[in-house]
């Protein structure tokens, strides 16, 4: 008799330590569990910690809490300005719900999964390439906001989404780097051309000081000269000055005027003599009484004088 009761307790002690370990269940503080009862979604949501279930009765799955990092696929498609891209994101996203996570969609994170591909190969068409690799926030922002609204219904809460890399064609690589050349080309030269004018304005206002005060002109000259001599030792450069150029450019033409005027004054002097030494040409006689006044009476002017 005894020893019946003993098995029996053994028995009894065995099926409860069996029961225990079947309904047992320990819950992690990431984690939630949803217990379906005989196929029904029973509340609360287990929280963390230790909890029991009915074996053969209810079915508990465990939901993770934390925010899930998923890589999305590299999607190719077309901007709206005809440019044939690759782009690929990042998604943070975690569950809110965990009982609609379970009841309202069969594998939550597929579905996140296709809604990210989907959502960026929409906002690849909508978008010019020069928002794809400038303005990435906005394309960012508009992301989380067309996966977030269907996303609410499931029991998840998109957190962020980023885009990660923008991958071209060769081709629009070159034509973009040949314009990034061009564009700086032409800053550069914008900025030399402004260095000139001022440099030109400055050089303009020394030459006026200059011009008010002669020395100065020879100070330079020798400050040039001192610097000059200072960097390289064996070779020394003397300007020339400009002044003295123009100084001997006007006493040549001083020297070639005078000589001018003097050639002109001795071939007018030298016609005059010339003149002087031709004879004027004889008078005719006429004879007496024929009633004319004699040539002697006659002005000067009558007679025809010689050629020069």
């Amino acid at each position: 008799m005894v020893g019946e009761v003993v098995a029996a307790v053994v028995g009894l002690a065995s099926a409860g330590t069996v029961y225990l370990m079947a309904a047992a269940r320990v819950v992690k503080q990431y984690e939630r569990g949803v217990v379906l009862r005989l196929g029904r979604l029973t509340a609360p949501v287990r929280g963390p910690g230790f909890t029991m279930i009915i074996p053969g009765v209810d079915r508990m799955r465990k939901v993770n809490m934390q925010i899930v990092t998923m890589p999305v696929p590299a999607q190719e498609g077309i901007t709206r300005d005809n440019v044939t891209v690759r782009v690929d994101a990042v998604v943070y996203f975690k569950v809110m719900d965990a009982a609609d996570a379970v009841v309202r969609v069969e594998d939550y994170r597929f579905a996140v999964s296709q809604m990210a591909q989907t959502s960026l190969r929409s906002i690849i068409g909508k978008s010019e390439l020069d928002d794809l690799l400038s303005n990435r926030e906005k394309l960012n922002q508009g992301l989380e906001l067309m996966m977030d609204s269907p996303a609410v219904g499931w029991g998840v809460s998109v957190d962020r989404v980023e885009i990660k890399d923008v991958s071209l064609p060769e081709t629009m690589k070159r034509s973009m780097a040949r314009q990034a050349e061009a564009t700086r080309d032409r800053r550069a030269r914008v900025i030399n051309a402004d260095a000139e004018l001022q440099a030109s304005k400055k050089l303009a206002e020394a030459a006026a000081a200059m011009s008010d005060q002669p020395a100065a002109l020879q100070l330079r000259l020798l400050q040039t000269v001192v610097a000059v001599a200072a960097e390289k030792n064996s070779t020394l450069v003397l300007p020339f000055p400009v002044e003295l150029l123009r100084f001997l450019e006007r006493s040549g033409l001083q020297a070639q005027a005078q000589t001018e005027h003097a050639e002109a004054e001795a071939a007018r002097a030298a016609a005059e003599a010339e003149r002087a030494r031709t004879p004027h040409p004889a008078v005719p006689e006429r004879p007496a009484g024929d009633g004319l006044p004699p040539l002697e009476d006659l002005p000067e002017a009558d007679f025809p004088q010689p050629p020069l």
